[in-house]
Order: C-alpha cells, then sequence, then structure tokens
C-alpha cells in the first residue's frame, strides 16, 4: 500500500455548492482526519467557533480537521503540510469556481517533491442542475474542463428541476465524460466516504510527457532545425485541416530542441505581424519573414527553398508537420528530416465541444506502436485532451495494462492477468474537437 498522502480535488462552477460540502467535510464528526486546503477561507462562512487560530494560513478546526488557504502558492502550502502529515490522513484541496482543474491536477505529477509525498486521488466536481446547461451551451471553458477532469459528478440541487430534466442532464454530462461516476443531490449531501478512495489517479508511476501545456500559447504548433548544405530544395505539403498555413523560416545558431524553443519569443513577435502570401511553386527566400502558404486547389503543393552556403535553418508552422504531410526534399527527391523539432502550446479555438470518445478493439497491442502512436497524439493534440484512461492488453504480457493520462502526461501500470479471458482493449478519450475515425483507425493499426 502507498505511504503517499491521498489528494481529492473539489471543483465545480460558482454556485454549484462547493460551499456546502466543504462546511459539511469542515464541520461534521466524520471520523476522517482531512486537511482542507481552500482558495479563500474566509468566504466559505465557516461558523467561526470552529476555528482556534484563523489569522495563520495553515490552522486546526476543533473537529480535527486542518484546514489552509492558498492565497500563497499551493506548492509551499503542500510543503509546510507534509510536515505535518502525522496529524491528518488525506487532503481535500478546493478551487475556486472559475478554475480549471488542469493546472492543479498536473502539479502532483511534475513536481517532485509534491510526487514523492502525494498522490492524486480523484477530482470531485459539482454541478448545478438549475444553470448548468447555460454554461454548457455557452461552451464555457471551465466547466467543459471540470466535467471533463472529474471522477465523480454530483448533480446538485435537484429539487430544481424534474426527475427527466436531471436524467437529461446526466445524460448529456455521460457524451462529455463516461469514466465518472454520477451522484444526484440536494444540498450536496452526496456521502463522503464514496467520494475518497477513488484510485483515480492513484498509478504506480507518473510520466511527464512533453508537457509543453505549461509554456505560454503560441501562433504557431511546430518548430524544428534543419542541417543543410547548398543546394535547391522544397517543402511538399497535401491538403490540410486549413487552406493556407502561417509559415516563417529562421537562422539558427544550435542544433537543439532547447534552440527551438529559445527562438519562440521572437517568432512569435513576427508571426503577429501581417503575413505574405506565397502560392504553390513560390520561393520562400527571406528569413524571418512569415509567410501565409495557400493550400488550396489542389492535391498537393511545393515551396522552393535555396540555400546559398551550408547552414543551420529552423522552421516554424502554425500546424504540425503531420496535419499536411510536409516534406523537405532535395532536387533529387531525398527526403531530409529535421534534426531537432518541439511541438508547442498552440493558441486554441476555446467553443469546440468536449466529448467522449471510447474505443473497444480485440487483440494485443504490439509495444513499440502504441507507445510511438500515444506519443505522437499526445504531442499533437495533448492540449486538448482533458483525460485518457483505458485496460489494454499488450503482446508479450500476461496482465493487462492500466493507463491515463492528463493531457500530455501519462502513466501506466501492471493490471491483473488476463487468464482465460480474450484479451479486450478498452479505452475512453475526452477532449476537444476529436476524431474517433481517426482515433480507431490509428489504434487498429497498432495491434499485433
Amino acid at each position: 500500500m502507498s505511504d503517499k498522502i491521498p489528494v481529492t480535488v473539489l471543483t465545480g462552477f460558482l454556485g454549484s455548492g462547493k460551499t456546502t460540502l466543504l462546511n459539511r467535510i469542515l464541520s461534521e464528526d466524520h471520523g476522517l482526519r482531512i486537511a482542507v486546503i481552500e482558495n479563500e477561507f474566509g468566504e466559505i462562512g465557516i461558523d467561526q467557533d470552529l476555528v482556534i487560530n484563523a489569522d495563520e494560513e495553515v490552522f486546526e478546526m476543533n473537529n480535527g480537521c486542518i484546514c489552509c488557504t492558498v492565497r500563497g502558492d499551493l506548492i509551499r502550502i503542500l510543503g509546510e503540510l507534509a510536515e505535518r502529515k502525522d496529524k491528518f490522513d488525506r487532503v481535500i484541496l478546493e478551487t475556486t469556481g472559475m478554475a480549471d482543474p488542469g493546472p492543479v491536477a498536473q502539479t502532483f505529477f511534475v513536481d517532485r517533491n509534491i510526487s514523492e509525498q502525494y498522490e492524486l486521488d480523484g477530482i470531485i466536481t459539482l454541478v448545478d442542475v438549475k444553470h448548468v446547461n447555460t454554461h454548457l451551451d455557452e461552451n464555457t471553458d471551465e466547466v467543459m474542463a471540470q466535467v471533463a477532469f472529474a471522477d465523480r459528478i454530483i448533480l446538485n440541487k435537484i429539487d430544481l428541476k424534474t426527475e427527466g430534466d436531471v436524467q437529461r442532464l446526466k445524460r448529456r454530462l455521460q457524451d462529455i465524460n463516461q469514466m465518472a461516476g454520477f451522484y444526484s443531490a440536494t444540498m450536496a449531501e452526496a456521502p463522503i466516504p464514496e467520494l475518497l478512495d477513488i484510485g483515480g489517479f492513484n498509478l504506480q508511476r507518473a510520466v511527464e510527457m512533453k508537457p509543453n501545456f505549461l509554456e505560454p500559447e503560441y501562433p504557431f504548433e511546430w518548430g524544428g532545425i534543419w542541417q543543410l548544405s547548398a543546394g535547391h530544395y522544397r517543402f511538399q505539403l497535401a491538403n490540410g485541416p486549413d487552406p493556407d498555413m502561417a509559415f516563417l523560416m529562421s537562422d539558427v545558431n544550435e542544433v537543439s530542441e532547447a534552440a527551438v524553443l529559445a527562438l519562440a519569443e521572437n517568432v512569435f513577435v513576427e508571426f503577429s505581424k501581417t503575413s505574405a502570401t506565397l502560392a504553390h511553386a513560390e520561393a520562400i527566400d527571406e528569413v524571418g519573414k512569415c509567410y501565409r502558404l495557400q493550400l488550396e486547389g489542389q492535391e498537393s503543393y511545393e515551396f522552393n527553398l535555396k540555400i546559398e552556403t551550408a547552414k543551420d535553418i529552423a522552421i516554424f508552422s502554425q500546424h504540425t508537420p503531420e496535419e499536411f504531410e510536409m516534406k523537405l526534399l532535395d532536387s533529387n527527391s531525398k527526403e531530409f528530416a529535421p534534426t531537432a523539432q518541439h511541438y508547442f502550446n498552440a493558441e486554441h479555438e476555446h467553443d469546440d465541444a468536449v466529448s467522449s470518445v471510447a474505443i473497444e478493439l480485440p487483440g494485443l497491442f504490439d509495444m513499440a506502436k502504441i507507445s510511438a502512436w500515444l506519443n505522437m497524439f499526445l504531442q499533437i493534440k495533448g492540449v486538448d485532451i482533458y483525460r485518457m484512461k483505458g485496460v489494454v492488453g499488450v503482446k508479450g504480457e500476461s496482465c493487462q495494462v492500466v493507463f491515463q493520462g492528463v493531457h500530455m502526461m501519462f502513466g501506466s501500470q501492471a493490471g491483473k492477468p488476463w487468464g482465460d479471458q480474450q484479451p479486450v482493449n478498452r479505452m475512453v478519450f475526452i477532449g476537444k474537437d476529436l476524431d474517433e475515425k481517426y482515433i480507431l483507425s490509428s489504434l487498429q493499426t497498432c495491434l499485433h
């Protein structure tokens, strides 16, 4: 059994009932030793006679709870609590109503000191059944994220809607998140013990997979460096998701992924300026100039590049090379791969509907193929993937492999043996603008 401190994240939009549930956790005689971290403790209306010392950031309640405010830094607060872990068994962390719970979840994966002492047990989302449909209709980003990240969803204030309305809302939320367990409540009276020990994020190993979602957003998704000799080259592209694509060439002094990252801010400035239109068969002839490649009206496109003397060049593109099947070829049609590259956290439209894609495939995966595809998929779509979860079979492994991911972070662990059971891979993806046919066909190609 893990000796790490389990953490439950409590989230929900403004007015959903988080305060009511938190009041219950702090005031009930539940027999649990819980540390509660609250964003603005002074606003939640706890009876003052429960507070021993409300002037400190970390203070104790007379029912055995420890309470904290996070006006300070979350990582620092968790570190201070860890020094007092003999006084509590678990942590409940409440987020503000307008918060995306993703960055909180990421904290327990990417910060080494925190991940060594804590494990994220699950995310609880409260939903105001009277008003949430309006937020869903408007594609309110925070509400979508809160529903998508949830391991448990509490449909609160059901006394304000008919049973039919509640069931329709539940089905709508299940379309967004098929993994979550659902509870109905009037005054957030869902059973506290059933909200804990979820194990939703309790992985033996949380692997950081290029967490570029922590970077600033840029108007480009990809950058790569080529080392080229003098000669004539051409970028070849096919049709993709857009009829044009912003594209910029830059000189670079170092060949590494770090060099691509170092150029990002300067390139960002150029991408913000008015770009020059470039049609099929025309030349990319200026360094540091943002072009808009015209990619409409035919099946493939070529843009010429002349290198006078051997040099290293960096290319930044609005979309990833995979989306347009982009290749760099010389005059003999020899293809050149980039020596270094980086997938950026690109600016995204925030009005895409969030949905779930559930995949069920019999058979066993080839580990090398499924790992390579997941790596590529998360690099490209990771910023839009709220959650992934599944049980899969892998060639050469007698046990199930249980995996899940948060954005670009991915972890797995051995599950129970397959035994006489025929291996069936069951996977769920929750995120924005998911292409079910693409995901299914890609996974099929990864089967042994």
